[in-house]
This record gives C-alpha cells, sequence and structure tokens, in this order.
C-alpha cells in the first residue's frame, strides 16, 4: 500500500512539472530558430530627403492561396506592418509622416488596416517581436492614403516612392492594397 501511495505521488509531481515544460517548449517553438531561414525573407528600404536618411527594416510575407486583409490582416487590429520581428524604422533627422513629428531615432512600424481607413502608427518600443505591441509608446497615428491595385501583389512590400529632396511616400502594398503616407522634412 504504501508503494503504491509513493508511486501515485511520484507520478502526480511528474506530471504536474511535465507539463509547463511542454508549456515553454511549445512557447519555444514559436520564437526564431536561428538556424532555420524565416519563412518571410528580410528586407530593406531606404530613402534620401536632402541630408536626412531613412531605412526601414521588415520582413515580407507572402499571400499563398490566403486571403490577406480582412483575413489574414483582420480590419480593426494593429497589425505588424509585415512578419516576424517588428518592423523598424531609422531616421537621421526629424521627420513629418503626415502631419506627426517623428523625432531623430529608431522606433517601430505597426499599422491599423479598416476596410476603408488605415492609421499607420509610429511607436518608441524597439527589438522586439512582431506581435508584441504596447500602445502606451505609441509616439502618434497617422491616417494613410490609398491608390487602386490593378493586379494582387503576392509579396508584400514597403517603398518609398515620388521623392524629392523635401519629401517622399512610404508605400504599403499587399494583395489589392496600397496605402501611403506622405514623409516630409
Amino acid at each position: 500500500m504504501f508503494l503504491r501511495k509513493a508511486a501515485c505521488t511520484l507520478l502526480l509531481a511528474t506530471a504536474t512539472f511535465a507539463l509547463p515544460a511542454i508549456s515553454f517548449a511549445q512557447m519555444d517553438n514559436m520564437k526564431p530558430d536561428s538556424k532555420k531561414p524565416l519563412p518571410s525573407p528580410a528586407a530593406t528600404v531606404s530613402a534620401t530627403l536632402g541630408d536626412a536618411k531613412i531605412n526601414i527594416a521588415y520582413n515580407k510575407p507572402s499571400m499563398r492561396g490566403r486571403k490577406i486583409m480582412g483575413g489574414l490582416v483582420p480590419y480593426g487590429q494593429v497589425w505588424r506592418t509585415g512578419a516576424n520581428p517588428a518592423t523598424t524604422l531609422t531616421t537621421s533627422a526629424d521627420l513629418h509622416f503626415g502631419d506627426l513629428l517623428v523625432p531623430a531615432g529608431t522606433h517601430t512600424i505597426y499599422s491599423l488596416p479598416g476596410a476603408d481607413k488605415w492609421l499607420l502608427i509610429i511607436n518608441k518600443q524597439t527589438g522586439q517581436w512582431g506581435t508584441e505591441y504596447s500602445m502606451d509608446q505609441d509616439l502618434g497615428r497617422v491616417p494613410m492614403m490609398s491608390k487602386p491595385v490593378s493586379s494582387p501583389q503576392e509579396v508584400m512590400s514597403l517603398t518609398f516612392e515620388h521623392s524629392t529632396p523635401t519629401s517622399t511616400e512610404l508605400h504599403i502594398r499587399w494583395e489589392t492594397t496600397d496605402r501611403y503616407v506622405k514623409i516630409t522634412k
């Protein structure tokens, strides 16, 4: 009887300690394995406005037959604006994104997509995984404009377009979406 009770106690203790270990192992599987390439490749895009330099580092997800806007990227929820690590914006000078003054330095870009309207979010938190968003770290939010897209775009892209020495447009394109904000010096 004593032996049976001890075996049950040992089994219960093992099961109790094994569950958190399984849970942590599953969480580790969600983090990138430095030996495996990420499914969405890394990319950078840069622009120069006079003596100001802008650099964005992001990862480019693909449609892969999925519904993107309003599906994989739900309307009304903050989106990491890319894949994998948070999308990073670095500026060498203070710039205006729409009417938001963004100081020189490193920031994170998120967006808030909607069926009709989008907001670009500039966030002060840096170095985090893309799904780790803290609203209290927002520097600000800027309304985005839209342009029609003639055919679906398989791979998400961030581009600087219509650049001059004092302005450029930051475009987010994916699926049938082209949203952009004007950046000025």
